[in-house]
């Protein structure tokens, strides 16, 4: 694609997001207005996917990164609108088949892509990713890993020298007694003399005559099998071929090219951008520093002259250089600030003193009325939007608007960057200035010189929930404390796997109103963009994770082979995650004790602070909280009981930590316990048709030779996990079978056989978990909903009653 591609695809999305701002609604009721609010969720999922592309492959450097900051705005818009949708629906599980219908598109386009730059980009990702490989290396991990067979005895050698030899010794004896039998076929042939002439081209022609028939049948079915698969491709039955092979290697082949070249330009960014920073050092450093200088002394002598006093010395939080731009300081506006907040106070005080009097309102008419919350990411998204057109709608006929960067933007950039880092400095000169001039100022009215007590600021800011805690290990490095958790197999290295190699349909289910007690069943594709929107896409930046809505710990649960662990997996892959395993077996026999405990603690969240962004990891998530201990556990399940709610109340909105919850059997623990350490309880949906012909589908298709119908083995494979049929292809297309497909066709019934063996997900496991999911906290705030709109509708009904029986009764009067 050429740079035309994507300055076109940028025009159209810039158009797109202008007509998404406008019908942004402010401080509607999210209930009355969920069509809106899920237009515009589906809008701007359509709106970062197109982003994600431009940026991946635009070569400006500065464009691009202002792009960024432009799509960062836009994925937090959408976790917004995600909790408003959540809030509305009283639903974890978004559906919005009506919208997507609506606006003519596909639940595939509808999905929200990861962009990988903010993971690749990032320099902590590589140093973290280096670090966890020597770490591995060095205490012996990485060879359990790969682990080689051991060293053969003489005896095993000599056994299997022999039993080689005999293979070939019986493949040449094979071989020589098929020679025997053809040379022996071949005399028993008999000779043609010339009487048998006439016999001799009859036999020609017969053997002509077959020969052209199996060649016309051969051409015949060739013909017949490409027109089928025509008809399918137009029936929508398989996937048509839009490019060749050839097209599509030339496509990755030039977005390889493309990236190559923008890291080459932000080399030479770098370089420019570090030349200019020295220049400005040596020849506008003095300069930029006498002028704020002056005007902070003009300032001084014009507050001078209104007031007749010097002002005050400032502490850090108000800015000495910045006081003459905001034009504080005056006693008007000191007297109409001090007004205001005793005004505030006063109020406060009423206002707390009405509150103690009046009752409190219901909580069941919060249920009903849900407030859309002020939108935190639109005024950021405005300001991105402005800046662009600001700084480059001008730039676009310039000859290095694609390719270079413009110098001009480093140097102003620069300057201001300067400018702010010399106001510090300007602030302690005139600190000492104004302290001189004061000190001068009292000797001149004859006022004893006093030592005076520096007045305390007060900090401006919410301070952090968070309690300090103490460090149990101020003495050590970040880099030694790594070691230590990954030599005690509690960091774990993981397989690169991608969300998209969850194989599974989306749904394209209409929504249920909140007052529906019936839900809309979900298929295995959405469990993807639902742990994107929770898991994901707010920990890919720190600026992301602190203001959007995010979520501090999830619950998955599902039955065995249904891809918890694949899920994990691909979580700590898309963000570039930090994986602590602190599942029982794995913590069993390490630090051991009331003080090793505190300090396995201590240093899992020490470590995932400073190695960000971090995943933690629990296998058998109910098993801390289980009421009785099978005597066969020898694990010391309940050891974390304790602490799990702790590491989850200390985790504040600046750590992007994450945990994570792996269950077959939740609802065998206390969930009291379980409820207070998991905020989303998200279960993997049973496989329908469409998931399930997807996965046959997707895996059988990377053997060639493999061309049955697959619509069989998808029916027959109802109730069984994605791990079951994943197995049983691994099962019987070994690399064996694999070579015998050319003499030897696979048949639906080698994989039917196989998949019989393995164990289906039984009815009753799935009523069991059913009904668990009505004890979750989502399921109880729709059920308590119901009731109260039902308790409602009755006490209408019964003043209507009664209302009509008093009426009757003044009639018969």
């Amino acid at each position: 694609m050429s740079d035309q591609y994507y300055e076109e695809n940028w025009t159209s999305t810039q158009l797109l997001l202008e007509s998404n701002i406008q019908i942004e609604p402010t401080q509607v009721d999210r209930r009355e207005e969920r069509s809106l609010l899920a237009t515009l969720y589906l809008k701007y999922i359509l709106i970062a996917n197109r982003m994600m592309e431009i940026i991946d492959q635009i070569v400006q450097v500065q464009r691009r990164k202002l792009m960024k900051k432009l799509l960062e705005a836009i994925l937090g818009r959408i976790l917004e609108l995600k909790y408003d949708l959540v809030e509305a629906d009283l639903n974890e599980w978004t559906h919005c088949g009506d919208i997507i219908e609506s606006l003519g598109l596909n639940p595939i386009e509808c999905e929200l892509n990861i962009p990988a730059f903010f993971r690749d980009e990032n320099e902590d990702f590589v140093r973290k990713q280096k670090l966890l490989t020597t770490c591995e290396v060095n205490s012996g991990l990485f060879g359990k890993i790969e682990e080689k067979k051991a060293p053969m005895s003489e005896e095993q050698a000599i056994l299997s020298i022999q039993t080689h030899e005999r293979a070939r010794q019986g493949k040449l004896r094979a071989q020589y007694m098929k020679q025997m039998k053809q040379m022996k076929e071949n005399l028993k042939q008999p000779i043609y003399s010339q009487s048998d002439s006439t016999d001799a081209v009859s036999s020609r022609l017969l053997a002509a005559i077959r020969i052209q028939r199996h060649w016309r049948g051969f051409i015949a079915r060739r013909a017949m099998r490409k027109s089928k698969i025509q008809e399918m491709m137009i029936l929508g039955m398989i996937p048509s071929i839009r490019y060749t092979e050839e097209e599509m290697e030339e496509d990755i082949a030039n977005k390889k090219r493309r990236r190559e070249l923008r890291k080459q330009f932000q080399d030479d960014y770098n370089k420019t951008l570090s030349n200019i920073r020295n220049k400005l050092e040596k020849e506008q450093k003095a300069l930029i520093l006498e002028q704020l200088s002056d005007q902070v002394r003009g300032w001084i002598q014009e507050y001078n002259q209104h007031t007749g006093r010097i002002p005050e010395i400032t502490g850090s939080e108000r800015s000495t250089s910045r006081l003459q731009l905001s034009r504080q300081g005056t006693d008007s506006e000191i007297s109409k600030s001090s007004q205001q907040t005793s005004g505030d106070s006063k109020s406060k005080r009423e206002g707390s003193g009405k509150s103690k009097s009046t009752p409190k309102e219901p909580e069941e008419t919060n249920l009903i009325q849900s407030k859309m919350l002020t939108s935190i990411f639109l005024p950021e998204l405005n300001a991105r939007r402005e800046e662009y057109k600001d700084i480059w709608k001008d730039m676009e006929d310039t000859p290095d608007f694609h390719r270079r960067f413009n110098e001009n933007l480093i140097v102003q950039d620069e300057v201001s960057n300067l400018e702010n880092k010399l106001r510090k400095v300007v602030d302690e000169i005139m600190k000492s200035e104004l302290q001189l001039l004061q000190d001068a100022l009292d000797r001149d009215k004859g006022f004893k010189m006093k030592k005076r007590a520096s007045k305390k600021v007060k900090r401006s800011g919410k301070k952090s929930k968070r309690k300090k805690e103490k460090d149990l290990t101020p003495d050590r490095t970040e880099q030694s404390l790594f070691e230590e958790l990954v030599a005690n197999g509690i960091i774990k290295s993981y397989p690169e796997i991608y969300m998209r190699d969850f194989h599974g349909e989306r749904s394209c289910n209409a929504p249920v109103p909140f007052t529906s007690p019936k839900e809309p069943s979900n298929s295995l594709g959405d469990i993807r963009q639902l742990l994107k929107e929770f898991c994901i896409v707010p920990s890919l930046t720190q600026q992301l994770h602190q203001t959007s809505p995010h979520v501090k710990s999830v619950l998955l649960v599902g039955p065995k082979g249904s891809g918890k662990n694949m899920l994990i997996n691909s979580i700590c892959t898309e963000i570039g995650a930090t994986l602590f395993d602190i599942s029982p077996p794995n913590i069993v026999g390490k630090y051991p004790g009331k003080s090793g405990l505190i300090m396995l603690v201590h240093l899992i969240l020490k470590v995932a602070r400073l190695f960000q962004p971090s995943v933690i990891y629990m296998n058998d998530a109910e098993k801390p909280f289980i009421k009785r201990i099978p005597r066969t556990d020898k694990t010391d399940p309940k050891r974390l009981k304790k602490d799990l709610p702790k590491i989850v109340k200390y985790l504040a909105p600046e750590d992007r930590i994450l945990l994570v919850g792996v269950s077959r059997s939740p609802w065998e623990c206390d969930q009291r316990l379980l409820q207070s350490v998991y905020q989303k309880f998200i279960i993997i949906p049973r496989l329908d048709y469409c998931s399930r012909y997807a996965i046959w589908s997707t895996i059988l298709k990377t053997y060639p030779l493999v061309g049955f119908d697959i619509s069989l083995v998808t029916r027959i494979s109802d109730g069984y996990t994605a791990g079951a049929i994943i197995s049983t292809i691994n099962e019987v297309l070994t690399v064996k079978r694999t070579l015998q497909l050319l003499v030897h066709p696979l048949h639906p019934m080698e994989l039917i056989s196989v998949l019989c063996t393995k164990n289906p997900v039984y009815k009753e496991e799935e009523e069991m978990i059913a009904t668990w999911l009505l004890k979750t906290p989502m399921s109880k705030r729709r059920t308590k909903v119901i009731d109260f709109l039902k308790q409602e509708t009755q006490e209408m009904q019964a003043k209507k009653t009664g209302s009509k029986k008093k009426s009757s009764g003044k009639k018969s009067k």
